[in-house]
């Protein structure tokens, strides 16, 4: 494989930029929901990835506009790490009327059967090195040099580290461990460790934990501040973080920002692996995917019909042209699910099966 064989096959998109309206669009038919009486006084309550802190509560309010008699407060939505999600959700008793992950394969190996049964994919994204552009190794940086960019950074004497997230609790820190891999591979002479070697200690395929002299471990949600202030040089995380917060940024080959799902890119993917803490404590195995966000409604759920109606706004044109705002995320819609048949009645028109290259991620 070489970078020159890297083509990116972009996920289905229909977006309806600007529009605020309802109705017909590409497809999709607005048809309300449950009798204003049977959601009247609810509460909608979201636990969502840290990267939809600055998307879902537009969403909710909109909701909340649309629908007379209920809230969506911004004390009954909690944005955090996914993993730190279905944990709270199978082992701390947490109730949601949506959970909304970061990864398409969490919710089917971690919260099904018994507090799920469904998902449905409504977003890409994909990884962008998030820079202090002040800082002089950085000048000139791009899809192609930027690893060795980011190692000669941070490996400089009084320059502040490079951020990462916990790969245990939040898929971005295995994720950005899998670009830095490729971007070795494609742009280091074909060595997995020629970037990831100096920023992590572990072979690759090990468990893998930050070198302390050059990365220091964050909160995703915290990615803008900790650039902001000089608290780290860099980040790895995903371009919606970049777009929303504005702040500069290096989009990835497709490939290596884990935005492609081609030939290529998923031969290249089944090339890597690396291990996180489990929920029992034990070490498991994970492999590279396209990043794909889906949400479900937990079968705990408080309110199941409002978070219907919230699923239904989300993959709606207004809610698409929320999400693909300034292109932060690409909408899908239809949106994929791994079990049409057994989502609300209400979502059943707005879905379809998961496309072919996907459906071997959940087995």
């Amino acid at each position: 494989m070489t970078a020159a064989t890297a083509v990116w096959v972009v996920i289905v998109i229909v977006v309806a930029a600007g529009v605020a309206g309802v109705g017909f669009y590409a497809g999709y038919e607005y048809r309300g929901g449950p009798s204003p009486s049977a959601v009247a006084n609810d509460t909608l309550s979201i636990l969502g990835a840290g990267t939809l802190v600055d998307t879902f509560p537009q969403i909710a309010s909109e909701l909340v506009n649309q629908t007379p008699g209920i809230s969506a407060p911004a004390a009954a939505q909690t944005y955090e790490g996914s993993l730190d999600i279905t944990t709270a959700i199978t082992s701390l008793a947490a109730t949601a009327d949506v959970a909304a992950l970061a990864d398409f394969r969490l919710a089917p190996s971690l919260l099904y059967p018994k507090y799920a049964s469904w998902e449905i994919v409504f977003a890409q994204t994909q990884e962008v090195l998030i820079y202090n552009s002040s800082l002089p190794a950085f000048a000139g940086v791009n899809s192609s040099n930027w690893g060795q960019a980011l190692v000669n950074d941070v490996t400089t004497h009084g320059n502040a580290p490079m951020g990462i997230w916990n790969a245990s609790t939040d898929p971005n820190g295995y994720n950005e461990i899998f670009s830095l891999m490729l971007q070795g591979y494609y742009y280091g002479g074909g060595d997995l460790s020629a970037y990831y070697g100096q920023l992590y200690n572990g072979a690759p395929g090990d468990y893998a934990s930050g070198n302390p002299s050059y990365t220091i471990i964050e909160h995703e949600s915290q990615a803008a501040n900790l650039i902001r202030t000089g608290t780290v040089s860099a980040v790895i995380t995903y371009k919606a973080v970049a777009i929303q917060n504005h702040l500069p940024y290096v989009l990835l080959n497709p490939i290596v920002g884990l935005g492609a799902n081609n030939t290529t890119a998923l031969n290249a993917y089944k090339m890597l692996s690396t291990q996180i803490i489990g929920s029992s404590g034990s070490l498991e195995k994970v492999v590279p995917a396209p990043i794909l966000f889906a949400a479900t409604i937990p079968s705990n759920a408080q309110n199941p019909s409002l978070g219907a109606l919230f699923l239904h706004l989300l993959l709606s044109p207004q809610g698409s042209a929320i999400l693909a705002e300034e292109n932060a995320w690409t909408p899908i819609f239809p949106g994929w699910s791994d079990n049409p048949t057994g989502v609300p009645g209400l979502l059943q028109p707005d879905v379809t099966g998961l496309p072919s290259w996907a459906s071997p991620f959940l087995s």
